[in-house]
């Protein structure tokens, strides 16, 4: 299993750290000692702010990018696009994490590849739903997903990336975990995965698996949403704040 979680980013003044930390089987981290830079926005009116920074400052001509979801994303690949159209940059390549990104980076005229194992990401940028403050771990995967989604591939690229860059507001800046976190899991034993979860947080957490559509409930109800890999995703619903994110993962 998997959950969503990495290493990551803030935005002000760009801030170059290091992170290195093995990944573990139960989580879906991309920690390695590669630099992460840190890109946070004030307010929701600034991550178009923080997609030019992100583009301009980390970006150049002949890079393979990996394109990530979201809000600040669909701005960076609309942006990235424009500057590819004036000649401001060329030979870029973009990786797209999901098919929505595909579908903004195809509509802005940017070159598309599909991602392979051996995929070699100059830069990936993406959009988090929270970092904690003092470890820099980033939860992404709250958001539903379309059924066509990839969620392993948009972990893929961002641990393929030698460079990668979140995009979030202030609000997603936080001290402490309140809330879920998404766990990717087979979906054959997608029960006996949530026990074993339940188990080990002894009711200082709820397990549901996603519902595509309909009422959302323990067992998924009548529509468990089910990745593009087969794959259910459990979101672990804490009760009381979690003040370590990496100590969790």
């Amino acid at each position: 299993m998997a959950s969503l979680a990495t290493s990551t980013l803030v935005y002000s003044t760009p801030v170059r750290i290091k992170t290195s930390s093995k990944p573990r089987s139960s989580s879906r981290t991309c920690k390695k000692t590669v630099p992460f830079l840190v890109t946070r926005a004030d307010s929701s009116s600034l991550l178009l702010h923080a997609a030019k920074h992100t583009v301009d400052k980390h970006i150049q001509s002949g890079m393979v990018v990996g394109l990530g979801s979201g809000q600040a994303s669909g701005l960076a690949i609309q942006y990235l696009g424009r500057l590819l159209r004036t000649g401001a940059l060329k030979d870029i390549v973009g990786v797209p994490m999901s098919v929505t990104s595909a579908s903004e980076a195809a509509k802005a005229g940017i070159p598309l590849d599909v991602y392979q194992d051996s995929s070699q990401i100059d830069f990936a940028f993406d959009d988090a739903d929270i970092i904690e403050e003092e470890t820099l771990v980033a939860i992404i995967g709250r958001r539903k997903s379309q059924s066509d989604e990839s969620i392993i591939q948009e972990k893929s690229i961002l641990k393929a990336a030698n460079k990668l860059v979140f995009m979030i507001t202030e609000n997603q800046y936080v001290g402490g975990l309140e809330g879920s976190i998404p766990v990717v899991v087979q979906a054959l034993n997608w029960m006996e995965t949530a026990e074993e979860i339940d188990d080990l947080f002894l009711g200082d957490a709820e397990v549901w698996r996603r519902s595509s559509i309909g009422q959302a409930g323990p067992t998924g109800g009548d529509y468990p949403f089910i990745t593009r890999e087969g794959h259910n995703v459990l979101d672990v619903i804490f009760t009381s704040p979690v003040q370590s994110l990496d100590a969790l993962l």
